[in-house]
């Protein structure tokens, strides 16, 4: 006789019977027979005799060898716990400094390798320590875990000279940062979170092969150390919604057309994880939350019916998270074939109880309840959630019900513990990763009868502290932004009367050149502030300092001759964190890190109050920077929706009131920046895009408050006084029209990185009047762009942007960088913007006679040239066959004019309809406006009559008719039209 204890699934199946049709935690009092030799777990072998489907319970068996009977008695259920993923930088940033160092050259591939090691094994034992029973593996990446997915897929763009096996080093940081010659892929935001993912770029050309084995890797690193993980995959489906179709490639390319040929990759994949071991697998599935239509949803049901004969003998988990799962997709994902369990957040996917309440959940699947917020640092609401739980449990069962986070923890800090400084009232109110995963436990323990009775009830006392503290609620601000709800606030004078009176006062030159605010932070820099914050020089030293490295990038600036400067933002460690700082209502840790992207990493404040400003908090930095120029210099400031996307916010009121709080703050700051005369203020918005909810019938509402809380920062500002606002790294195109309403004088928006997508929205015929700088280059690749690569990208956008509101600037703040890149970059691209002033300038002085297109032909200056357009078109059409198709540089710089002899006054068009005498004052030459490119004239109505300095007549076009692309090469792709402007006027 023994005795022996069995953890885990209750329903059982032997290797050569289907399963039982029993549960044994229904049982009371029953005996089995047991085979004499029969093993009842093997660690080689699980399903030699019992097999996971999960139904947790744990049992006493007793076994009489002699009568081969099993009676088994029921003990407590298992508590079923599961984290999403976790953060992989580290605690105290160890993978960031390891990367940066392997990077400089400084480090081996094997050291990298070793730290990145270290850190996978604590973290899997911490949460093994902690009871967690679904414990993640292949969350951990070196840069991004889609990348790590493009990387198993070998989906490697050509231009990376990848010939096959398995992918290293260099090639995968090459993808994600670029190298000297090729330019990184596009990154962009991760669905509504401030973490940026690497694009993939695809077509119908793409060859797909198995070129990084690291999941299976991974799990059997995890089972070496004696933790079984569950490991996690970036499901196919959600994988080819988030590419992008490659460059050269026709946008109406289906990238889901591609579905068939990446699942064999999977199922090789799955078939590696299922022979080294692994049970549970979970695809992570996200874009399941957002607004499907049917065909995209059946791409989910051909997915993993194709896939579904792999999974056998495995369980698998499909994981959404970040909003509700919309009624359609959940149909959809309750019905997929071969899928054990389903996640949920149910955090942020506040709809998603009541429709697995009213909808029903299947009887013989698993939810993995997410309710521990995985994008937060407030402890949970113990009482609340397991209150949750227990609602679901009456719905799915009792041995159904995982407990979960609502989506990875990669989202938060790593570990409270590490915060020694933070006020004790505040911290008992936080819980980063660390906590989370002590919390998901509890929340187990406690649904199986296990509840810690002490800890939850610490729980509630900081809870009921939190919603106490005066220290959260100001009643003085609390009105003053409720006041805000009766005024749109926007400025008096429109955009371009605003403009006109900003040029006479800065008096720039066309396609001014600026810097988006940061220069770099050298390690002297970072000591400085270091040795300040803790007390070991003076402020009289750090100050010193600080206008030492002010001057530095003055003076750097003025050599390279930018037009409109910044001061470097030296005394700041983080755009968000350095007006947190200022701010009241606001908390900071000291090791709170959140992975943004590669080993970049931010450390967000916590807004735990109604936020106020007690004093300035930039003007006597940007006093001082304007004292060392007579160039404009910009006030740099963070716009408050920003401030509160890039913050963990306060959930206990709306996150716009809180905005608006942020706001009113903002605004004090703005106003006196431009009474210290500051001409030019910056307000960066660059999380706008980001905080937009992936739920399009949320969109409306909150871009609402969102652009309101911008303009109410500088409503009260003068028209001289410019401003400017920034943002980066997201779809801007679907949100253009908010962007508009925000009312800034000038924008500079990322572009180079994501292709130049943004100007599609001006090709496709959006006006925008304001200034605008899409940016030029890439500034988180370590590549330096040379002029002519600039001067295209500028040329690109003269072609749907009038000369008169482009800027010239980089696509984001220049932090990241080191001084020996930044220098040449912008040298690069003041060089291009004076070269192109140049061009311009020339055809401005130039004579109509030497108007005359690059490679276009030259029309007679005889009157039977143009005894109709339709005849000039025929004629063009006829020339341009002798001249052959012309490069797309050429064609952008073609500028069709017609000399034609001298022709009466009162003649318009040429002799085509009469017309009083002209007046005529003193022309110059300047381009039109192009609103659309290759367009030719239709009717005669289309030109107009100008007297020319030789008394010949010049036929200026207008972009109005569609040209046919059909036709030889012709008209230029830009700049062909003119009109006369009189002398002084530009």
């Amino acid at each position: 006789m023994c005795e022996i204890c069995i953890f885990g699934p209750t329903q059982w199946v032997s290797s050569d019977q289907s399963p039982a049709l029993y549960s044994l935690h229904a049982v009371r009092s029953t005996t089995f027979s047991v085979p004499s030799r029969s093993t009842i777990f093997s660690a080689t072998n699980p399903t030699s005799f019992l097999r996971a489907s999960l139904t947790f319970c744990l049992f006493s068996l007793s076994i009489d060898r002699s009568s081969q009977k099993v009676p088994v008695l029921p003990l407590k259920r298992i508590m079923a716990s599961h984290i999403v993923g976790y953060p992989r930088m580290g605690p105290k940033r160890e993978l960031k400094f390891a990367l940066e160092s392997f990077w400089d050259g400084k480090s081996s591939a094997d050291d990298l390798q070793k730290v990145a090691a270290d850190l996978r094994s604590s973290i899997w034992k911490q949460m093994a320590d902690a009871g967690i029973k679904f414990i993640p593996s292949n969350t951990f990446s070196f840069y991004d875990q889609v990348l790590d997915t493009t990387a198993m897929l070998g989906a490697v763009p050509p231009r990376y000279g990848w010939t096959g096996g398995e992918i290293g080093f260099d090639i995968y940081f090459s993808m994600a940062r670029g190298n000297a010659t090729l330019p990184a892929m596009e990154m962009t935001k991760w669905f509504d979170t401030n973490y940026h993912f690497i694009v993939p770029e695809l077509g119908p050309d793409m060859k797909f092969s198995y070129a990084s084995h690291k999941a299976v890797n991974e799990y059997k690193e995890a089972k070496a150390l004696g933790v079984d993980t569950i490991p996690v995959l970036i499901g196919p489906v959600s994988y080819l919604l988030m590419s992008k179709p490659a460059k050269g490639v026709e946008k109406s390319f289906s990238v889901l057309s591609l579905l068939g040929s990446i699942l064999p990759i999977y199922k090789e994949v799955v078939a590696e994880l299922k022979a080294a071991g692994a049970s549970w697998i979970q695809f992570d599935e996200p874009t399941l939350v957002l607004d499907l239509d049917a065909n995209l949803l059946q791409a989910f049901t051909q997915a993993y019916s194709e896939l579904e004969s792999s999974f056998s003998g495995l369980n698998v988990l499909i994981e959404t998270y970040f909003a509700d799962v919309p009624a359609e997709a959940y149909k959809t994902l309750t019905t997929l074939k071969g899928v054990t369990g389903f996640g949920f957040d149910l955090v942020r996917g506040t709809k998603t109880l009541g429709l697995i309440k009213s909808a029903g959940f299947p009887s013989d699947k698993f939810l993995f309840a997410g309710v521990v917020d995985g994008r937060n640092i407030w402890a949970n609401d113990l009482a609340a959630s397991l209150a949750t739980l227990e609602a679901l449990e009456v719905i799915v069962g009792k041995d159904k019900l995982v407990v979960s986070t609502s989506c990875s923890l990669l989202h938060t800090a790593v570990d409270l513990v590490n915060e020694t400084k933070l006020d004790s009232e505040i911290k008992s109110w936080l819980a980063f990763a660390a906590q989370k995963v002590v919390e998901v436990n509890a929340l187990a323990k406690a649904l199986v009868g296990q509840k810690d009775e002490a800890f939850f009830s610490a729980n509630a006392a900081a809870q009921a502290s939190r919603k106490s503290s005066p220290r959260v609620n100001n009643e003085a601000v609390q009105k003053a932004a409720a006041a805000l709800k009766g005024s749109d606030h926007r400025r008096a004078t429109n955009v371009t009367a605003r403009l006109d009176a900003q040029q006479k006062k800065l008096n720039l030159p066309i396609l001014p050149t600026t810097t988006i605010g940061s220069f770099p932070q050298t390690m002297d820099l970072r000591r400085v502030r270091r040795e300040y914050k803790a007390n070991k020089i003076s402020e009289e030293v750090y100050v010193k300092a600080i206008k030492e490295e002010i001057n530095k990038v003055v003076k750097l600036q003025e050599e390279l001759d930018i037009d409109v400067l910044v001061h470097g933002e030296p005394e700041r460690n983080d755009m968000v964190e350095y007006f947190g700082e200022q701010l009241q209502g606001f908390a900071f840790t000291v090791n709170g890190w959140v992975q943004s992207y590669g080993s970049r990493c931010v450390k967000p404040p916590i807004i735990y109050g109604d936020v106020s400003r007690p004093k300035a908090m930039t003007v006597f930095w940007s006093s001082m920077a304007q004292s060392m120029t007579p160039r404009p210099m910009k006030g740099m400031l963070t716009g408050p929706v920003t401030i509160l996307n890039w913050s963990f916010v306060r959930n206990d009121q709306p996150r716009f009131e809180t905005c608006y709080q942020i706001a009113l703050a903002i605004k004090d700051e703005v106003e006196d920046l431009e009474a210290a005369g500051i001409q030019v203020i910056q307000i960066d918005e660059a999380a706008l895009r980001e905080g937009l909810p992936l739920r399009k019938s949320e969109q409306a509402f909150y871009l609402d408050w969102a652009v309101h809380s911008f303009r109410i920062t500088n409503c009260g500002v003068k028209d001289t006084t410019q401003i400017h606002t920034h943002m980066c790294y997201s779809n801007f195109n679907d949100i253009i029209h908010s962007i508009i309403d925000m009312d800034a004088d000038v924008i500079t928006i990322e572009n180079s990185r994501s292709d130049e997508k943004l100007l599609s929205v001006f090709r496709e015929g959006v006006k925008y009047g304001a200034g605008i700088g899409p940016g030029v280059y890439d500034i988180h690749s370590p590549r330096i762009p040379s002029t002519e690569e600039i001067a295209d990208r500028i040329n690109k956008m003269l072609a749907v942007l009038e000369t008169n509101i482009l800027w010239v600037n980089p696509d984001c703040g220049l932090k990241t960088r080191k001084y020996g890149e930044v220098k040449p970059a912008l040298t690069n691209m003041v060089a291009a913007a004076k070269i192109l002033r140049t061009e311009l300038a020339s055809a401005k002085r130039a004579e109509p006679s030497d108007l005359i297109t690059r490679s276009g032909p030259r029309i007679s200056n005889s009157m039977s040239a143009i005894p109709s357009l339709s005849s000039t078109r025929r004629e063009i059409t006829t020339s341009s066959k002798s001249t052959g198709r012309a490069s797309p540089t050429a064609r952008r710089h073609q500028i069709l004019k017609l000399k034609i002899t001298v022709l009466p006054k009162s003649m318009l068009c040429g002799a085509l309809s009469p017309a009083p005498e002209p007046a005529e004052p003193d022309f110059s030459w300047a381009p039109a406006p192009v609103a659309t490119p290759g367009y030719l004239p239709e009717a005669a109505t289309d030109c107009v009559p100008i007297q020319a300095p030789d008394s010949s007549v010049l036929l200026p076009w207008k972009p109005l008719i569609p040209f046919n692309p059909e036709a030889p090469a012709w008209p230029p792709a830009a700049g062909f039209p003119w009109v006369p402007v009189p002398a002084g006027a530009r």
